[in-house]
């Protein structure tokens, strides 16, 4: 049996692919296990700067293995209890709430179907790149269950407003590339076989940050979102500046700036 998540290190960068191509690369219980395991492996990774997320064939993510959870469902004498349930759905929400909490920026790279669970791990990650054929959706409110799940109802307003947001919440229709770009749910979109390259640039202008820098940045992100006021987000601005300022990646930034060369970090 293949594996349902690869992972390729390459000097300081995992590229990550959701494996089930055959199942539009839907999240069974194997495949939402490998993700929880990964993205809670990169909490103290010190090796991994940057993570390209990215969907094996034509398709991102289709979002759960319906299929396998009714043919689970299907086995079970008794539907399953609130426990168990809440159990199930937590693992799933799990996932996106830890590639927020690691420190790595996520590059995801949509191309085909981004539906439900597989729109939700779009969302929570950092940089959206599409394809022309990408088409994403809060797949939830049109299988009988409510519209927001997963994070969606976090994230959507905050990367498109309100409006938006709604529209696709409660109605639960496709947004295609174009309409996602001038949103601004997504940085770019290229052709089909364009999404490695276009990730590159990303990839290298990150990996050219300082380590500590770039952690720090998204970790202010993510708290400056939430900020209640311009003071605390500054404050948060200030503590980081500070820490950056007293490592010795800063001193090598310097010199690489005033040298016009790319800085070489050796601490991570």
């Amino acid at each position: 049996m293949s594996q349902p998540l690869l992972i390729e290190h390459d000097d300081g960068v995992d590229r990550v692919t959701l494996n089930r191509p055959d199942s539009l690369n839907a999240l069974d219980p194997t495949l939402i296990d490998a993700l929880n395991d990964y993205f809670q492996g990169l909490q103290r990774n010190r090796d991994t700067r940057v993570v390209v997320l990215k969907g094996a064939g034509k398709n991102f993510c289709a979002g759960l293995d319906l299929k396998h959870a009714m043919q689970r469902r299907a086995g079970q004498q008794e539907p399953p209890g609130v426990t168990e349930s809440l159990d199930s759905q937590r693992r799933i929400a799990d996932i996106v709430m830890l590639m927020r909490r690691c420190p790595q920026p996520i590059l995801a790279l949509v191309q085909g179907a981004a539906a439900g669970g597989g729109f939700a791990l779009a969302l929570a990650s950092d940089i959206r790149i599409a394809t022309r054929s990408a088409r994403m959706n809060c797949a939830f409110i049109k299988l009988g269950l409510g519209g927001c799940d997963i994070g969606t109802s976090y994230f959507l307003p905050r990367l498109v407003g309100v409006s938006v947001a709604s529209e696709l919440i409660l109605t639960g229709r496709f947004i295609g590339a174009e309409r996602a770009l001038a949103v601004g749910l997504v940085s770019e979109i290229v052709e089909e076989d364009g999404l490695d390259d276009a990730a590159e640039p990303y990839v290298e202008a990150m990996m050219t940050a300082s380590p500590v820098g770039l952690r720090l940045s998204k970790e202010c992100l993510n708290m400056s979102v939430d900020a209640g006021s311009l003071e605390a987000a500054i404050a948060m601005e200030d503590r980081n500046q500070v820490l950056c300022s007293r490592s010795e990646e800063f001193s090598e930034g310097i010199r690489a700036f005033l040298e016009k060369r790319k800085p070489v970090y050796i601490k991570r």
